[in-house]
């Protein structure tokens, strides 16, 4: 399979399970209608009308395109991993039942393992 070239930062994050530093995300207030696709293969993994603000300082997003994010329990036990289900580039986390919306989900996803698409 054929990856982007992804920079220092991008394989520190998507590989490396590192995470960028909050606010500092250029999807994080990001609002434009399109499809948010994986950096590291282009696998579309959310469309726009699931972003919402959740004020944590990463894109939220309250569901993924079915299929394209796998869930993986953390090392520590506690937090729930998502990565791409193509790829399995590292994404964020997942958490529920903070009642943010009527999923009450909430995919907290590195802006740096995100390109988006009209």
């Amino acid at each position: 399979m054929n990856f982007n070239k992804l920079n220092d930062e991008e394989i520190r994050v998507i590989e490396n399970k590192g995470t960028e530093r909050p606010f500092s995300g250029k999807y994080n207030d990001f609002y434009q209608e399109g499809v948010f696709i994986c950096r590291k293969c282009n696998t579309p993994l959310y469309t726009s009308d699931t972003k919402f603000s959740s004020g944590c300082g990463w894109p939220s997003f309250d569901d993924n395109i079915e299929n394209a994010v796998k869930r993986v329990t953390d090392l520590d036990g506690r937090r729930v991993e998502i990565v791409c289900a193509n790829c399995e580039g590292h994404l964020g986390h997942v958490f529920e039942g903070e009642g943010f919306t009527s999923k009450n989900t909430r995919h907290c996803v590195n802006s740096v393992s995100l390109s988006f698409s009209k």
